[in-house]
């Protein structure tokens, strides 16, 4: 993952100056907020990233659920799946 150092900001400097933050993520469209070195948060300007990005956004997170729940109940799926052949 490539991240433009202009967009990091870290989660104490998230808290301490949110409006910096805000400013960032208008600035650039977005802003990734770092935990321990790592990226934890993403702040969006929706107005500069448009709907088409929030579509995609949400689609993600509807993937990532049916991916959990895949995982989650493989075994009675599969054991539908054979029932349903009969």
């Amino acid at each position: 993952m490539i991240i433009s150092t202009n967009k990091i900001v870290s989660m104490t400097a998230a808290n301490q100056n949110f409006n910096k933050v805000a400013k960032n993520a208008s600035e650039y469209g977005d802003t990734i907020i770092f935990r321990r070195n790592k990226p934890a948060y993403i702040l969006v300007d929706i107005d500069k990233m448009g709907n088409d990005f929030i579509k995609e956004y949400e689609k993600l997170k509807l993937k990532h659920l049916s991916d959990q729940l895949l995982n989650e109940y493989e075994i009675a799926y599969k054991k539908l799946a054979k029932w349903l052949l009969i």
